[in-house]
């Protein structure tokens, strides 16, 4: 998916300490007030920089929108790359535990950036809101086959496990897991959002093992 160049030049030449004064402000405004609500004014304002001035670095505030999503779904990249890397060697269940668990971590180091999703998962006035959704369905699609393929190649899966469906099952356990972490009134069963990090990794365990049963070789 390409969004074009949401940002000018200009701010992308500026010091990285001067990006990310910006960027943190017009995060902290697009997770809590959402798009329609968030004020470019207040954005300059937070990051320190003259009223108006927003405007020599982003098109428009739906260019200051489309550049966070981008530098969310690059940070989410790395996670998960580093995630991949790291359990190389492992089987199957024990990486898309570790995914998970990498999941609750980046919400827990990155909670706007997690609310900015949340933003465009229920607020139909964002930008472009049904190409970015599938975007990051894609993206998480993506990551998922590649597990799966490596889990069959080293016969850690049945060998006719319907690959598309599994894939639908494992982005929906993700999706939903993360929600309920970060929002209580999503989760009436497992109080994922007061766990303990002990706790988290025992019902972790007990999603993955449940899978384990209807995927395993």
């Amino acid at each position: 998916m390409s969004l074009g160049d949401p940002a000018r030049p200009t701010f992308l030449n500026l010091p990285a300490d001067k990006q990310g004064r910006i960027l943190a402000a017009a995060l902290e405004e697009f997770a809590a007030k959402g798009y329609d609500g968030a004020s470019t004014n207040a954005i300059a304002a937070h990051s320190g920089i003259a009223k108006g001035s927003i405007f020599q670095y982003f098109r428009d505030k739906k260019g200051i929108f489309l550049y966070l999503f981008e530098f969310g779904i690059e940070l989410v990249r790395r996670t998960l790359t580093q995630v991949k890397d790291a359990t190389a060697d492992e089987d199957f269940f024990t990486r898309l535990e570790q995914s998970l668990l990498a999941g609750v971590e980046f919400i827990t180091r990155h909670p706007r950036i997690y609310g900015i999703y949340l933003k465009i998962m229920f607020d139909e006035h964002v930008p472009q809101r049904r190409e970015l959704l599938r975007a990051v369905r894609q993206f998480s699609s993506d990551y998922l086959q590649s597990l799966l393929r490596r889990g069959l190649e080293r016969g850690e899966l049945r060998p006719d496990l319907p690959k598309e469906t599994a894939t639908f099952l494992l982005d929906a356990l993700l999706d939903r897991f993360l929600q309920a972490v970060c929002v209580p009134s999503f989760d009436v069963t497992l109080g994922l959002d007061r766990a303990s990090e002990a706790e988290m990794h025992r019902r972790i365990r007990e999603l993955v093992g449940l899978l384990h049963h209807g995927l395993a070789a």
